[in-house]
């Protein structure tokens, strides 16, 4: 082969990474001069673990995280502070650079498996609508990053088992070591084993005792990071009670229902939301069994078909299902408070329809005329023209928190969380009045939010209304008798208008409520040494220093009392 002919396919293909590059950069625009939104406070904005000085170790070895075990994510962030501080640029373009990286990924993977269509899958994945929330959401970083390290563990998994030329077993190594980070990035990459031995099988390997050996290592650190997950989700997060429980059979109801609803935004993006409305459960209702039914029909016709048209629709099907599993409802997650379903949940998952769709309609490109081919080829170009435009307008929706709040309430007006928060931006950009405005409409949508009560409350004391932000707190108690912060609100407020002893129940409340919690201990000694209770209030002062050696205004009361006339140790 000469050198020119060498040249020619390497040309080809750098112009087609490149216009991949580009297409996810122009479509992401408006996700680059985008701010901060939702969530953002908790991993960026205002995590201590970016900035502190042990923050590295906490972020590996400690439960400090503000969220779920996301290690690989937070580092990346800490160093990204380190870098540009709090401007969101910097964030927006780490985020759209990994999804750009992600599809040139893909289609490496696409084509060293001989899929048709590989670069149109990859292109159509990279401009796909439903994938916004995971690209333009900072927060998301775990899922663009996890799939980035996957997607290079599966690329070195097919250099161990199809070894071309001299031997790759060194890949085997590299292949596990993309995988762990990969779960350092985000647990659900725990379902890559899954894909390892469908790429077995569509490729015609024997799934035998050797090939299992050689999955289960990845299988092992799979499931010990799943029960990590498990573990911080009930007893870190609160993933526990009634708002999270879900019988075995409901749970079922919503996997087969959501894994459908998944699809259909996939061949359909219109209507997306950051949050949807949540589906009723009801195992009573026959009709909610339809789609488990249409999901036992399909797969079944997959298999009996599977000599005629392949094994590559029931392996695209099933690597759908079994990517989606961790999210479907069998595990108790933070965000079913409010939904069971999010856009960003099937960010990895889309792979595999994607693909299939993908290598059907190269096929019949390949098969028609000349014309024909033309014709089609200008589809897939408009295709990707549409989905791009898609990209762009669903991308403007996350250029702020307000922006984003409001598109969802728009789309889904029973998003009791949409309208919960937008009063909570309200509150925190000091519109007050709107802030109040915004928290009231909760209540029409989900009676018993509590935190509503506590949000609107806050804005009523900034606009000097007491009277009207302690009945709300009061209303919130009612609902959740140990919500600490309304107990501490209220003594604040009853010490205000002259009520002492009120003032000192809801200290009391706070300590009993959070014993560890120094500003307790705090509250109640500056209380009792304003009623001149000395020797009760330095009982309280030590008790707060005992949490926190380093609580000064605690300190400052201790020795304002031992070296003042009003010293308890004075008969008096």
């Amino acid at each position: 082969m000469s050198e020119r002919s060498i040249e020619q396919p390497r040309a080809r293909g750098a112009l087609l990474a490149g216009l991949l590059v580009g297409m996810v950069v122009v479509a992401y625009g408006p996700a680059l001069s985008a701010g901060f939104i939702w969530d953002d406070d908790d991993y960026v904005t205002e995590n201590p673990l970016l900035h502190a000085p042990n923050g590295f170790e906490r972020i590996w070895l400690s439960m400090d995280a503000p969220s779920q075990y996301f290690p690989l994510v937070y580092s990346a962030f800490r160093i990204e502070y380190g870098l540009w501080g709090l401007d969101p640029f910097g964030y927006h373009l780490i985020n759209v650079l990994f999804h750009a990286a992600n599809a040139l990924l893909l289609w490496l993977l696409l084509r060293r498996l001989d899929v048709a269509g590989a670069w149109f899958a990859a292109a159509i994945f990279a401009l796909h609508p439903v994938h916004v929330e995971s690209v333009a959401w900072i927060t998301e970083r775990k899922n663009v990053m996890s799939l980035f390290f996957s997607l290079l563990s599966l690329l070195a998994w097919m250099r161990f088992v199809e070894p071309r030329g001299n031997s790759a077993r060194r890949f085997y190594a590299l292949s596990l070591v993309w995988y762990a980070l990969a779960l350092a990035s985000k647990v659900t990459a725990c379902t890559l084993p899954a894909a390892q031995v469908l790429l077995l099988w569509v490729r015609g390997h024997p799934i035998d005792r050797r090939r299992i050996a050689q999955v289960a290592p990845f299988a092992g650190l799979g499931v010990a990071m799943g029960l990590v997950i498990t573990y911080w989700e009930r007893y870190h997060i609160g993933t526990v009670g009634e708002r999270f429980a879900l019988a075995p059979i409901e749970s079922f109801l919503v996997a087969t229902r959501a894994t459908w609803f998944y699809l259909g935004k996939l061949l359909w993006p219109t209507q997306l939301t950051f949050s949807y409305p949540k589906f009723a459960v009801d195992p009573s209702d026959p009709q909610q069994y339809i789609w488990a039914l249409a999901g036992a029909i399909l797969l079944a016709a997959l298999w009996g078909w599977r000599h005629a048209i392949g094994r590559a629709p029931l392996a695209a099907a099933i690597f759908f299902v079994a990517t989606l599993s961790p999210l479907l409802g069998f595990i108790p997650l933070f965000t079913f408070w409010y939904t069971y379903v999010a856009d960003h949940y099937q960010y990895v998952a889309s792979i595999g329809p994607i693909a299939l769709l993908s290598a059907g309609a190269t096929q019949l490109l390949r098969d028609h005329t000349r014309l024909g081919r033309v014709g089609l080829g200008s589809t897939a170009a408009l295709v990707l023209a549409v989905l791009g435009i898609l990209v762009w307008n669903q991308s403007r929706v996350y250029e702020s928190e307000e922006t984003l709040l409001r598109d969802t309430i728009a789309k889904n007006p029973s998003s009791w969380m949409a309208q919960t928060n937008l009063g909570r931006y309200m509150l925190r950009e000091e519109r007050f009045e709107e802030a109040v405005e915004e928290y009231g409409r909760v209540f029409a949508i989900k009676p018993d939010a509590y935190r509503a009560y506590v949000g609107r409350a806050g804005a009523l004391v900034k606009l000097g209304r007491d009277r009207e932000a302690e009945k709300d707190f009061k209303a919130a108690l009612e609902l959740k008798p140990d919500l600490y912060v309304a107990h501490q609100a209220l003594a604040r407020l009853s010490w205000k208008r002259g009520a002492r002893a009120v003032a000192i129940a809801h200290y009391k409340a706070m300590i009993a409520i959070a014993p560890e919690n120094p500003a307790g201990h705090f509250s109640m000694g500056r209380a009792l040494e304003r009623r001149g209770r000395y020797r009760d209030a330095l009982v309280h002062y030590r008790n707060a220093l005992a949490v926190d050696p380093e609580y000064e205004d605690a300190r400052r009361g201790l020795e304002r009392i031992e070296g003042s006339s009003a010293n308890p140790s004075v008969e008096r």
